[in-house]
């Protein structure tokens, strides 16, 4: 406890000292003692970070590259606010919540955070045994799933335990993370840089400017073979429908609901107080945005590259069938029945509907990697680096997982932080993740009820987060004289109603999308729960 209380010292001995220093320096100074926003980034980049930016270059190329990093950084917004009122008040969010604001959104915010925590770790026990068997080509076979699932967990359960070993366990977790995102980014970037004689940079700049007419019109480059094809309407519908999926999930899902459980606890479990909170915002700019945009931003352009407006030849020629065309034969499949099903028995679909089918075809990690192998003329290379990328995506995202669900148990039982009960938590991610992989996540029912109401409720809660969020930065009860003032705290608040209003129109879209009416009585129940719940309450002084 004296080393941990001397290093607290001496960290705050050193901000006072950068505060006088010129900004570049003081930089230099956050620099060094940047941790929690490295957590951020090691969750956000994992399977849904890479299915979402694959997808994203597939249906739109490099006219959509703008928007995960506007969504991040909405998100990096309100992270930094939770953030500024942990670190002014001292308070754990889970209890000041449930005291000053309400604790229906408390404790929903509690059991969102769980909930994603349990559910999508099987997702990531899939992505790395992906990697490991098909970029790697190891552990494969009838029994290696089995293995590479035990192996992950236990991966994922020694660098967490090591977290909880007190505050060198901290440090030494903090920098194996900050290596994996490393690797992460450096083995997306390195992608990248193999294809940089083949890419027309001067699209690839102009796609970072927001296009908002991408949600009433198709990207450009499907506009003429649209017109060519069998039934325009039809395919300008599916693939605007896919276009506005894509783009309003991302404004809902670009920092999860358990990202915002996870930081104010990593920041509290260091010891950060008020004078960290010029550190806390860039951390998150550091260790968040940074390799997001960088890892997303590169799988977006390899990916439209490669996949935008093309598609796999052997899908329309037997003759040129690959072990790459096999995976996509379904989806292919899919894609066509659909315009047949318009057209009607009576008439076929032309070249151009079955182009259209095969371009919308989703592609996953190891697909992209044997796309990739002629730029290098290498498969092996191309293999392993894009491999190792997507392992880092994986195991990383099943660490943090590990680590915000230990937070959530010790919350939810009145424990303390870095006891048995909280290692106990940490642990369930991996086992369920584990487990779930292994006998659950690849039957598509059983995906489906796991999935579905998890990512339902996490939308729901998202928009709800960032409203308890703005409610205790205006909460003079809660704040006190950390509370912000004058044109700061308009300019704030703006910023943040900006934030809300984007989540909210993702989660909306999201949630109608997946389950209808039933998402909308869901959102109604829990809201009058809350208000019920405002009422009823004695009133805080």
């Amino acid at each position: 406890m004296s080393d941990s209380n001397d290093n607290l010292a001496a960290e705050k001995t050193l901000l006072a000292e950068a505060s006088q220093k010129p900004l570049l320096s003081r930089w230099g100074t956050f620099a060094k003692l940047s941790g929690p926003g490295w957590l951020q980034g090691a969750i956000t980049l994992g399977g849904g970070s890479l299915a979402g930016s694959l997808y994203i270059g597939v249906i739109g190329g490099y006219e959509l590259l703008w928007l995960q990093p506007l969504m991040m950084i909405f998100g990096v917004l309100m992270l930094s606010v939770i953030g500024y009122v942990t670190l002014s008040t001292g308070e754990k969010p889970f209890r000041a919540i449930n005291k000053h604001i309400n604790p229906v959104l408390g404790w929903g915010w509690l059991i969102a955070a769980m909930l994603a925590n349990l559910v999508w770790a099987m997702p990531q026990f899939s992505l790395g045994t992906a990697a490991l068997q098909q970029n790697f080509g190891i552990l494969d076979g009838d029994n290696g799933k089995y293995w590479c699932a035990l192996l992950l967990f236990v991966i994922g359960a020694a660098v967490v335990w090591s977290y909880d070993s007190g505050s060198k366990g901290v440090k030494v977790f903090e920098i194996i993370l900050k290596i994996m995102v490393a690797i992460v980014v450096v083995s997306f970037f390195g992608v990248v840089v193999a294809m940089s004689g083949s890419l027309d940079w001067g699209a690839i700049f102009a796609g970072f400017i927001p296009n908002l007419s991408l949600l009433s019109e198709p990207a450009s480059k499907f506009t003429e073979i649209i017109a060519k094809s069998s039934d325009p309407g039809y395919w300008n519908d599916v693939i605007l429908s896919s276009q506005r999926d894509r783009m309003v999930t991302a404004a809902a899902t670009a920092v999860g609901i358990n990202m915002t459980f996870l930081l104010p606890y990593s920041m509290l479990r260091k010891g950060w107080g008020k004078e960290h909170r010029g550190l806390a915002t860039f951390d998150l700019s550091l260790g968040l945005f940074l390799p997001f945009f960088l890892a997303t931003t590169c799988v977006v352009i390899a990916s439209a590259s490669q996949f935008h407006g093309e598609y796999d030849k052997g899908l329309l020629d037997p003759a040129k069938r690959t072990a790459l065309t096999e995976k996509l034969q379904g989806a292919y499949d899919k894609n066509l029945s659909g315009i047949q099903a318009k057209l009607g028995e009576a008439k076929e679909p032309n070249d151009m509907d079955k182009q259209l089918a095969a371009m919308l075809v989703s592609r996953d990690a190891f697909q992209l990697a044997g796309s990739l192998e002629k730029l290098t003329g290498n498969k092996a290379v191309t293999q392993t680096v894009f491999g190792i990328g997507v392992l880092g995506m994986a195991v990383s995202t099943i660490i943090i997982l590990m680590l915000i669900n230990g937070f959530t148990v010790t919350e939810m039982l009145g424990a303390e932080i870095g006891g048995m009960k909280h290692r106990i938590g940490s642990i369930l991610p991996g086992i369920t993740g584990a487990l779930g992989f292994l006998f659950l996540w690849g039957d598509g029912d059983a995906r489906f009820w796991l999935a579905v109401p998890t990512s339902v409720f996490g939308m729901v809660l998202l928009p709800i987060a960032y409203i308890t969020f703005f409610l205790m930065i205006n909460s003079k009860s809660l704040m006190g004289d950390a509370l912000p003032q004058g044109n700061k705290r308009i300019a704030l608040n703006i910023a943040m109603l900006v934030a809300l209003i984007a989540a909210t129109i993702g989660a909306g879209w999201s949630i109608w999308s997946k389950v209808q009416w039933t998402g909308v009585i869901a959102v109604g129940v829990f809201v009058l729960a809350a208000v019920f719940v405002h009422f009823m309450r004695p009133r805080q002084s």
